[in-house]
């Protein structure tokens, strides 16, 4: 494993720990207090302020190159520029983008609607705001639905949104005002917006045609692996049950016709 796949493992069970700490005290909150207002999160100024500053931290870097990141969301600065033969990108059609765009803007409007219908309340905004940073690392490490039904891009190095994550994982807090919540959430959306700048100022860093850091030859993380090893798994494993469910199967015609 590359050092940034090992990272990447690292920033997933923290994730996760976070999420489940967040579940269990929300879930003890909703025993003892009933109803999880947006009052009642920022009386936790404490809780709310350590979420904030890790979030901050890790976004702030993203302003800057970093050894420690992926050359998907590095590949914005012009120190990560080696050009190729090629000086201008092929033009790719923006329909892709923009059908993440609503359908990621859809889920999260259904889940709007949920809050202001009172179905369900502000802690549950914060857990699926954490919930979204669990499936950030998953989407990196093992499957990306964005990747693989929208994008068709090749690999994580490629990919046209990779820093749109923290935008699309604190959406839920738009909702829920407040200090933590919309500092979280701006820095997000400038993080956001320098790299849509960026993409259009300087497309030939984000396409391998045109930066040769982005191709396979150059690559030292590896990511792709990880999910070419999963495919591969659930490749046979697929098959192995399919040859045990038609034994199964076999094995019951028999004894019906034995019956018979």
């Amino acid at each position: 494993m590359s050092t940034i796949s090992v990272l990447h493992c690292y920033k997933l069970l923290f994730r996760s720990g976070l999420f489940i700490a967040a579940l269990i005290l929300y879930i003890r909150a909703r025993t003892l207090h009933g109803w999880i207002s947006p009052e009642d999160c920022a009386s936790h100024p404490v809780i709310l302020g350590i979420l904030s500053a890790i979030f901050i931290c890790e976004m702030v870097l993203r302003f800057f190159p970093s050894r420690f990141e992926s050359m998907g969301c590095q590949k914005q600065f012009g120190s990560n520029f080696i050009p190729t033969d090629i000086s201008e990108p092929s033009r790719r059609s923006p329909l892709p983008v923009l059908t993440v765009a609503l359908v990621w803007l859809l889920l999260n409007g259904v889940i709007g609607v949920l809050y202001l219908t009172r179905i369900i309340d502000a802690g549950i905004l914060i857990l699926i705001s954490l919930f979204y940073s669990v499936c950030d690392m998953i989407c990196i490490l093992f499957f990306c639905p964005f990747q693989t039904w929208f994008l068709k891009d090749k690999c994580c190095g490629s990919c046209r949104i990779y820093n749109w994550d923290y935008a699309m994982m604190f959406t839920p807090l738009i909702f829920i005002p407040g200090v933590f919540s919309y500092t979280v959430l701006g820095i997000a959306l400038l993080l956001l917006a320098v790299w849509e700048i960026t993409v259009r100022l300087h497309p030939e860093r984000f396409s391998e045609q045109t930066n040769q850091c982005l191709s396979c030859a150059n690559c030292k993380e590896k990511l792709c692996h990880h999910k070419t090893q999963l495919r591969h798994f659930l490749r046979v494993n697929r098959s192995l049950l399919a040859t045990k469910g038609n034994e199964v199967l076999g094995k019951v015609k028999d004894r019906l016709n034995r019956k018979d």
